[in-house]
Formats: C-alpha cells, sequence, structure tokens
C-alpha cells in the first residue's frame, strides 16, 4: 500500500485530490497535513473523514519536528500543496507567503531527502511566468513572476529543483493555470462572483476585466497529478493547462446569465497593483504522457454554478466569518 503525504489538504485542490485519490484508488493510505488558515476547511473533507485510508493531522510544514516525524515512519510519496495563494493578500502582506511558500517547501524537501521518499511533487503555478503578451508559455520559457504570491512558489519551485539536482531526491513540478470547481475560498474570483450574485451583492471586477485567464477544472487537474505520479519523469516540469483562454469580464456575464441576474451587478473597482493581463500555458509536454481534459469547459462551468447554488451552507459558514468580512470590506470598500 502506499501512503502519500499530502500538505494543504483541507484547501481546495488539495482536498478536491484527496477525495478523488481515495475514490480512485484502493491501495493508496493519505495522510492529510494542514495549518488551517483562513483557507484551511475541513467541512471540505466531512464525506471522507471516517475512511480507514485517510488521516488528519494538524500542523504547520515548517514545523521541522512533526514533518520529520510523519515522514520517517509513515509516508513514500510527498504531494505539496500547502501555499498562500491569494495575491491581493500577498501583496497586503507577503511574509507568510515567504514563509510557508519557501520555508515550508525547504523543510519538506529536508525531510525528503533524509527519509529517501520515492516521489515529490511541488505544486507550483502558471504566475511564475508572469503576463504572456501572446504566444503560449512552454516550460523551459524565461521565468518573470510580478507579485509576491508567484514569486513565493517561484523559491519554492526552484528550491525543489536544486533538491533534485544536488540530492537527487525525486522532484516533479507542475504549473497549472487557474483553477475553477467545489470548495474554492469564495474569496477567489469565480466563487466570489457566484456567491455575490446569490447575495444580490455587487460583483467586483478589476478594471475593465480585460485580463485572460486560461482556466481548468479542479478534477482535471488531480487527475494530471495523479498520471504524473506514474509518468512525471523527476527533474521534469509539466505545464497543466486546458487553452481555455477566457476574460475576466466575460466570466462575469458568463455568472450572471446562468443565474439570471442584471449584468448590472458587475461594478468596475480599481485595479490590482501590477495585475498580469494574460496567462496562456503550452501543455503538449504532459498530453504527450497521455493526459488531456475530460469534458468541456462549459459543462463544468455551470457545475460549478449549480455546486454553490446547493451548498449554501458551506459558503456562507465562510462569508460570515470575521477573517472574511475583515479581509472583503477592505478589498472592496468602493462598493460597499
Amino acid at each position: 500500500m502506499k501512503k502519500i503525504l499530502i500538505t494543504g489538504g483541507a484547501g481546495f485542490i488539495g482536498s478536491n485530490f484527496i477525495r478523488y485519490m481515495l475514490k480512485k484508488h484502493k491501495d493508496y493510505k493519505i495522510i492529510n497535513l494542514d495549518k488551517l488558515t483562513y483557507a484551511g476547511n475541513l467541512d471540505n473533507l466531512k464525506d471522507i473523514e471516517d475512511s480507514p485510508y485517510y488521516r488528519f493531522i494538524h500542523g504547520d510544514i515548517c514545523d521541522v519536528n512533526l514533518v520529520n516525524d510523519i515522514v520517517k515512519n509513515n509516508v513514500d510519496i510527498i504531494i505539496n500543496f500547502a501555499a498562500e495563494t491569494h495575491v491581493d493578500r500577498s501583496i497586503e502582506d507577503p511574509s507568510e507567503f515567504m514563509r510557508t511558500d519557501f520555508q515550508g517547501v525547504y523543510v519538506l524537501l529536508e525531510a525528503a531527502r533524509k527519509y529517501n521518499i520515492s516521489k515529490f511533487i511541488q505544486i507550483s503555478t502558471d504566475e511564475v511566468y508572469g503576463t504572456a503578451y501572446e504566444g503560449f508559455f512552454k516550460e523551459e520559457d524565461n521565468l518573470k513572476p510580478r507579485n509576491p504570491y508567484s514569486v513565493g512558489k517561484l523559491a519554492g519551485e526552484r528550491l525543489a529543483y536544486s533538491y533534485f539536482a544536488t540530492h537527487n531526491v525525486p522532484v516533479v513540478i507542475t504549473r497549472a493555470s487557474n483553477n475553477f470547481g467545489p470548495y474554492q475560498y469564495p474569496e477567489k474570483f469565480i466563487p466570489l462572483f457566484i456567491t455575490n450574485a446569490l447575495e444580490e451583492k455587487p460583483l467586483p471586477l478589476y478594471g475593465d476585466g480585460s485580463q485572460i485567464r486560461d482556466w481548468i477544472y479542479v478534477i482535471d487537474h488531480c487527475k494530471a497529478i495523479d498520471m504524473l505520479l506514474e509518468k512525471g519523469e523527476v527533474g521534469e516540469v509539466y505545464n497543466i493547462a486546458t487553452g481555455n483562454l477566457i476574460t475576466n469580464i466575460e466570466i462575469a456575464k458568463r455568472i450572471v446569465n446562468i443565474l439570471d441576474i442584471s449584468e448590472s451587478m458587475i461594478k468596475s473597482v480599481t485595479d490590482r497593483p501590477g495585475h498580469d493581463i494574460r496567462y496562456a500555458l503550452d501543455f503538449n509536454k504532459i498530453q504527450r504522457l497521455g493526459w488531456k481534459p475530460s469534458r468541456n469547459f462549459e459543462n463544468n462551468f455551470e457545475d460549478t454554478v449549480k455546486w454553490y447554488v446547493d451548498n449554501r451552507s458551506w459558503w456562507k459558514k465562510i462569508k460570515n466569518s470575521k477573517e472574511y468580512k475583515r479581509y472583503y470590506e477592505k478589498q472592496y470598500h468602493e462598493i460597499i
């Protein structure tokens, strides 16, 4: 039985990955190590919390003793989802981003080196490339991150690569495009707009909404990571994307159309400093291994909207918290 340590498994992508893996693989045992910061939510995993193949540990990836205790006796594979991820928060205060996204990666890599794990997957982001003014970024292209979040992610992934090059730690790095789907913390763009629409609140769009993103359904991302456990070549980087290049204003309009509300609910707010205008990835490398998105964007997007409609108690609990209200009122004071 393979034993996998998932860090940050109570977050959006990590919790979807744990659920996907437990459903697909009967020979995997998963340990979920999560600090449970504001975006970590055990409600994301209530349906599998009693599984004999799943164990949750509350803790910090920067805790050297805890990480070593977990890895030395219980782990064959590490997949690091743990990260501070919200760009706006990194602009407000980058300190925790540098701690988790770099120092935490160091602690995990040291444990991987000491205890000879069989694979270490570092989950990075397309934002390390910076803005793609034209064309599509390939894995070997120059990296020019433009905000503290993406700088932290780049530092973590390059540290991971150095442990492969120097210590032969079997590292694989992924750079995925923007994810969407169920259980995403509702300060992120798509769940924020869906839940605000359901609450009849304004939908705060940065600038004119012309920024372009490549959107991937979270389960397709999970399937790609699963495949890389078996087929990913150590020391390599893999872009994970779909080619769904869509402007933010178009995403906003899709949401209001699905929910049958007026486009006048979309309100322009001051743009984010250093806002990247376009992300676009060439993902031929992972496709050559046999991965491809499973369904079209429209079906996955409608399913995502429906999930938030059907799971109001999940997101209302978050949006009613003091932490969420503090952030929201500060970020979107122009339209409150």
